[in-house]
Order: C-alpha cells, then structure tokens, then sequence
C-alpha cells in the first residue's frame, strides 16, 4: 500500500467534545506512517478544502493533543454550507478533486451530523464518476442526538449534562422563590426537529415533584389547553412550575411556536420557544415567570463534559482512520450499545449513504403517555450517556482552553473563486 494524505475537516455546530474526535484522528493516523503521510485539516470544514485552506496537524505536539482533547468547540473551524449536487455544478467538484490532488489526498474524514453524511456520500460518488482514488469516512457529532445508525451522538452526552444541570440549580433556585402567586421557569434547549436534549433533562429530578415537571418535545404537537391545566394543576401543588422547552415545538398543525430567521438557503434558525411559553403562562395565568436561552452554552460547555461522550468521541475518531485504511468507502463508525447496566458499548461501521439527512426522534416508548414528559425507558437510555466528569486545567480562576496558532500549508491553485 503506497503511502497517501489524510484530511480532516469539521462541520456543523460544533460541540464540547468534537475536537476529542480530531486528536484521536490525529493520533491514529500518526500510528501509521507506514501508509499515512501527512495529516492535513482545513478550516472551515469544506469550505477550507475549496479554498485550500489547509494546516498541517505536526504543529500539534502529544502534551498539546492532550490538551485540544479538553478543548470545547471547533478548532480547526467549521462550517454550514452543502455542496450542491455534481450535476448542478461540476466546476465545483473541479475545484474540490484539484486541491485534493495536488495535495496528493487519499483519505477524506468528515466530521458533522447529517447534512455532513450527505457531503461524505456526495463527494464519495463524486470521486468514483472521477476515477479518482479517495476513501471517505463520517465521523459522528451532534448536540441533538439526531443521527441515524447510531446509538447515540459525540456531544450530546455533554449538552445533556449541561441541560439537566442547569434545570436541576435553576430548580433550586425556583422551589426556594415560590410564592402564594405561583411562579414559572421555563428552559429552551437545543434540538431542532428532535427533543433529546428536551429529554435529557428529566435526568435532574429524582421525584416527580422536582424539576422539570414538564417536558415539551417537537415530537409531540403543542395543546394549550392541555399544557396550561398541567402548569396550574402544578402551581396549585407546589406553588411553582419548571418547564423544558425544546426549540422546535411544533402546534398540531405542523407550524412552529417561534422560528427566528431563514438563510439563503431557506433553513430556518429556531429560537423563543421558550419565551413564547413563558408569556402564554403569564397572559393565561398570571404567574410570575422567567425564561432562559442556553444557546451556544449548552454545546461549548467544556466543564461539564461527560466523561462516557468523551470516550464515544475519541472512539470514533480513531475508528475512522481504522475504516480509512480498510477502504471501508462511505462508512461512519457508529456507537452501538450493548448493555444498559452496567454501561457497555462499542463501534461498529454503518453507511451514510442509508442515513444522510435523516432525522432521529425521540421514540413513542420514551414519552409519557400525556406528551408533557419521558418515561422510564427514556431515563434507563440516557442516565449513562452523563456519567463521569472530564474537568479542564483551570487557570486565574477560568479553564485553561488550549489555542493554537497553526500555520497554514503552502497553497499550489490559484484562488478559489466559486
């Protein structure tokens, strides 16, 4: 086997263990010199590979690795952006195959959440009608636990922790402010079409009376009339109410509670789902209320990184060279789980061309039957994807977050003008 490049890029949001992934990539690929030569990452996901943004991963030291592994959001950049089909615009797989050619290009791991499946398969057919010899491989990530083929999602254990974390001290702080004219918190999570982080943190009450009391999912069409007798039916019992709200929670006629914007592309950015609640409980039954947006919070919160979603990361990042190597084309190595108690788990390769684009909900056997909470199923699923802790070095008082300045590989194209 000759000896050939590796590249790695990151897509999509990006999450507090995603550059877990890229060290055990790195690291991996760097235990077979004998076959891999260079290991290349662009910034800004495809985006850096069209316009040969690239740097050389030797720059990275071990004690420099180790460090990055702890590091929350994306270090090499990433992006949001699809490549369009090779029908529609040849001139940019032109572009693509040059920069991977004249960087001599044979290993494409690609590391995101659905659309970035479609972008492994896409260019994987792309460099078969070419002729030209690239294996490519997804690597799993995504805060909203939503990929198929999957177990679960690197990052979502970490956006869990910190969900239910923040439900469980915020809690705290309502049950100690509750008063005879009832109060509300409501939390909006991430997730988009899928409720897993909504879910997730039911994981902070250890009774039915302890925060959240009600968990609203996009899997389960919004009923006002049915929510606010469940707020008040809960005011009346304990004098507050905490609310989960996931982003994309939909009215039984498919329409959002609140969408914030569309991009060029016509892809909506979500956002106020939980305001929107939060004003209907005041308007409706005059409780006081508070609100509260993680946001980006909840992916780059690095001191709170579970420990089982660190190793799902690492795993299936060193996983993907392995399936590089075997020439295992459009595979994404996948967590499989084996047992529920005690934990147990392994990878296994499925094809992204069976997954790419879709979605994975939360199923009906992890909702409760009213639609405003989870079962026990759901708690046995995801109580271990939280275990175990991954603090980061602090430093003055803050966690000491690794930052590199790596230099850039000498460019051989001209400028990419798209």
């Amino acid at each position: 086997m000759s000896k050939a490049n590796l590249l790695y890029a990151q897509s999509g949001g990006v999450t507090a263990v995603i550059n877990a992934s890229a060290v055990a990539v790195i690291e991996a690929a760097r235990a077979r010199p004998d076959v891999i030569g260079t290991v290349l990452a662009a910034r800004h996901g495809i985006l850096g590979v069209l316009a040969e943004d690239l740097v050389d991963a030797a720059g990275l030291a071990p004690d420099a690795l180790q460090a990055l592994s702890r590091t929350p959001g994306g270090a090499f950049g990433s992006c949001r952006f699809d490549l369009d089909p090779p029908q529609d615009n040849p001139a940019q797989y032109d572009r693509l195959f040059a920069v991977l050619a004249a960087h001599d290009i044979r290993y494409f791991l690609y590391n995101g959440g659905n659309g970035s499946m479609d972008t492994v398969a896409k260019i994987s057919r792309a460099a078969q009608a070419r002729g030209y010899p690239l294996v490519c491989v997804g690597i799993p990530k995504t805060v909203d636990n939503d990929l198929e083929g999957s177990d679960c999602s690197p990052g979502f254990g970490s956006a869990a922790k910190y969900a239910a974390t923040a439900m469980l001290e915020a809690g705290l702080d309502l049950a100690a402010m509750s008063s005879r004219v009832g109060r509300a918190f409501v939390l909006e999570v991430m997730g988009r079409n899928a409720g897993w982080i909504a879910a997730a943190t039911a994981l902070a009450a250890r009774n039915p009376d302890e925060p959240p009391h009600i968990i609203l999912m996009p899997e389960v069409p919004f009923d006002e009339t049915v929510f606010l007798d469940a707020v008040r039916v809960t005011v009346e019992r304990l004098g507050y109410c905490a609310i989960t709200v996931s982003e994309g929670v939909r009215r039984s006629d498919g329409s959002l509670l609140m969408e914030q914007d569309h991009d060029s592309k016509g892809h909506i950015q979500l956002g106020g789902a939980g305001q929107c609640v939060a004003r209907l409980i005041q308007a409706r039954l005059g409780y006081k209320h508070h609100w509260a947006i993680p946001d980006y919070l909840q992916r780059a919160a690095g001191h709170l990184v579970s420990a089982t979603d660190h190793a799902h990361a690492m795993a299936v990042g060193a996983a993907a060279v392995d399936f590089a190597l075997q020439g295992q084309d459009c595979a994404m190595p996948a967590i499989r789980r084996l047992s529920d108690a005690p934990y147990a788990w392994d990878v296994v390769p499925v094809q992204v061309g069976a997954i790419a684009n879709l979605e994975r909900c939360v199923p009906p056997a992890f909702i409760r039957a009213d639609g405003l909470h989870v079962t026990d199923a759901a708690l046995t699923y995801l109580r271990p994807l939280i275990e175990g802790e991954i603090s980061p070095v602090f430093r003055a008082g803050l966690p000491d977050y690794a930052r590199f300045e790596l230099p850039g590989v000498k460019r051989a194209l001209p400028p990419y003008r798209p």
